[in-house]
């Protein structure tokens, strides 16, 4: 199973860089996982709804062209499907037995998500009700990916 992490813009705190590869490195050893960095737009100083659209427009269209056709799309949104991590790694699992090897996480940046984007997603999943910084929760999906592999992989983890 190949997973995908789409992220728009850059880790830039040193902390979240520190934490998101000790998590790349675990999860290394147990599934693939790549991370793919898309470029973040400047946010405007007048944060019009015409100048959200264009913003998210313009991020959704450089995740759409990295997405492959053929790839299983989680999309990050705040009201959407929450998992506990079992259920987590049961989904993860079953997606890899239905022959979906292809997997992609997208997080958008500090505006969301563009609709288009939204709409190519197979599933929108929330990883809290709670708001975090996308850096943030860039750190906590791939924790939870390592998480997921060591249940599946019938290793402990600690609860």
């Amino acid at each position: 199973m190949g997973l995908t992490l789409h992220c728009v813009g850059k880790l830039r705190e040193h902390f979240y860089m520190e934490a998101a590869a000790e998590y790349r490195k675990r999860l290394s050893t147990l599934m693939p996982c790549l991370v793919m960095e898309t470029a973040d737009e400047p946010e405007p100083k007048q944060l019009s709804q015409a100048a959200i659209e264009q913003v998210l427009r313009a991020e959704g269209a450089r995740l759409l062209a990295k997405i492959p056709p053929n790839a299983y799309v989680i999309a990050l949104c705040i009201d959407a499907k929450q998992y506990q991590s079992e259920e987590f790694a049961h989904k993860l699992d079953s997606l890899r037995i239905a022959g979906r090897s292809d997997i992609a996480f997208v997080i958008g940046g500090s505006l969301g998500l563009h609709a288009s984007v939204l709409a190519r997603a197979d599933e929108h999943m929330s990883i809290s009700r709670m708001t975090f910084p996308h850096q943030l929760a860039r750190v906590i999906l791939l924790e939870q990916l390592y998480r997921a592999a060591k249940i599946t992989a019938g290793q402990r983890y600690h609860k």
